[in-house]
Formats: structure tokens, sequence, C-alpha cells
């Protein structure tokens, strides 16, 4: 037993620790969304899913460059009504299971997280952010008025926490922040991947099958970490830290910004699923060094004068 309480609250999810898996890593199907609980998450989040089925893009889509991973998948997934098997064969998960939503429009937004949650879900989290496919994500997410609607339609169908995940591709974060927490939502994920790309020098040619894709790992923390800090200043909500964590000075760092939880994402192609333990024990160790007692009270502490 840790000797400092690593217990986190958000929105009123109960989680063990502050560590999350980040949408898009892996959170495909029930078996390994069990496996990454298993492993020592304090939550897990769901590959992101829509109203309909969806191929996404084709190879190559993930590359590994020498400062993180770019991708550019296309939001492959089943639909929602097939993936309710999933979340429903996770109910006696012991972890918040989020689900990663997306749409098209605000309809589709708030029905595709209707059906989540009339599945189990615990929370939904809006992909506001995905830098790389027309007409969702970045594209709609980075217009407040979009924002606002997309997530009152949201809450108006659920009874659960709304998460919403912005893109860093915008000029000003802490004003989608605000649109979002204007219309209701319970919590902020910063950030989602840096639209970005990669060029063969050999043949001339774009990297990616889609061109464009979103670049994440250790090159964006730094981005992450300012967002984190930027939105802690204006909003009045719980805030989940996402973008080139690898280690527990990674995660202090997002919360000492303002972060009450972090995403893993990239850093478990690297390192497996025994990173969240590590990352735990670090945190731990490292408060008990300091004097804390719990994980809660360094949250924001970057913000004292």
């Amino acid at each position: 037993m840790t000797a400092v309480d690593l217990r986190t609250r958000i929105a009123g999810l109960n989680m063990p620790n502050p560590t999350m898996l980040a949408s898009g890593i892996l959170g495909t199907t029930a078996d390994i969304l069990r496996e990454v609980a298993n492993a020592g998450a304090g939550a897990v989040v769901t590959k992101s899913v829509g109203l309909k089925p969806r191929e996404g893009y084709p190879n190559p889509t993930v590359i590994q460059v020498e400062c993180g991973f770019l991708n550019a998948v296309g939001l492959p997934n089943p639909g929602i009504h097939k993936f309710m098997e999933e979340i429903r064969s996770l109910n006696d998960l012991r972890v918040p299971l989020i689900v990663s939503v997306f749409g098209f429009s605000p309809e589709e937004y708030a029905e595709t997280a209707r059906l989540a949650v009339e599945a189990g879900a615990s929370a939904v989290e809006l992909n506001l952010s995905c830098p790389h496919v027309k007409g969702t994500g970045a594209e709609i997410g980075q217009d407040l008025e979009a924002v606002r609607l997309i997530v009152r339609a949201v809450k108006d169908q659920v009874d659960r926490p709304v998460f919403v995940k912005l893109t860093p591709n915008t000029s000003h974060i802490p004003d989608l922040a605000e649109a979002a927490a204007s219309a209701g939502a319970d919590a902020i994920t910063a950030i989602n991947t840096v639209r970005a790309m990669a060029i063969d020098v050999e043949t001339f040619r774009p990297i990616l099958a889609n061109k464009f894709g979103g670049l994440s790992g250790a090159a964006i923390k730094p981005i992450a970490v300012r967002c984190v800090y930027e939105i802690y200043e204006v909003v009045n909500l719980p805030i989940i830290g996402c973008g080139g964590i690898r280690g527990w000075r990674d995660a202090v760092e997002f919360m000492l910004a303002g972060a009450c939880a972090v995403q893993i994402g990239s850093a478990i192609a690297l390192e497996g699923l025994s990173i969240f333990k590590r990352i735990c024990d670090g945190i731990s160790s490292f408060l008990e060094r300091k004097g804390f007692r719990s994980v809660n009270e360094i949250v924001g502490l970057a913000h004292k004068k």
C-alpha cells in the first residue's frame, strides 16, 4: 500500500490513481480495455467511435519519427451500434470506462453519446480534436459556436459526465475551453495530436497515405503543458492532461500546470502497459519525498504566487 493517496475524482468518477489510457491507443475491444485496466490504469478511454461504421485510411497510417509518432488512421471504427456489445461486456470493470465519440453534426455526437451511455459508459469524451478527418474533430472543434452546440446537444441526451477533448491546432485554446464550459462540459481533456506531416526524400512523396496526420509523443509535451496551464487559468473544471507523457516527472509537470489526471498514449508503444504502474510508483515516491499526503494537493501548484 502506498504511503500517499493517489485516488482522484473527476466529475463524480472515482479513479484509484490519476492515470488513464488515452483514446486511440489499444481501446478497440473489451478484452484489451480490461487488460489495460488490470495493468494499473485508473481509467480507460476507448478509441473514438461514431454513429456509423468507418473504414479509415489505407496504409501507411502510423509511422515513428525521431521525436514521436505521426498517425492518420482516419477514425476507423465499427459504429456505436456494434461497439455497444464491447461496452456492455465491461460492466464489471473496476475503473471508469470513458467512451470517446465523434460525429459530423451535433446530432450525430449526441446520438452516439446517448447510445454509449445506454450501453454502460461511465462518461463520454467528445473528440473535437482529431486533426486529419474532414468534417469532424478539429475541423469543427476550432469553431467556438460549433463546440457550444455539440456540447449542449450531448448534455441534453446523457446523464453521465461529458469530457471535451480540445485541439491544440488553434490560436487560443482557452477560448475553446471557455466555450465548452459555458455549454455545460464536465471536464476538459487537453490535448490531441498536433497536425503534422513527413516526406520521404527518396520518393519525394508524403509518407502517410493521407499526407497529413497528427504528431504525438515527446515533441508535443511542452505544447500540451502550456495548454493545460492556460486552460486552468480560465475555467473551473477538472482538466485531464494528454500529450507526450512518458514517465512520472511528465505526469507531475502536467498536474502542477493544473491537470487532475493524465492520459498515456504513445509511450505505451515504447514501454508497454507496465508504464501505468511505473508512473504511479514514481508519483507516489515524489509526493512522499516532498511531504504531500495526496496527489490532489499538487494540482495547479505552478499557478501559486
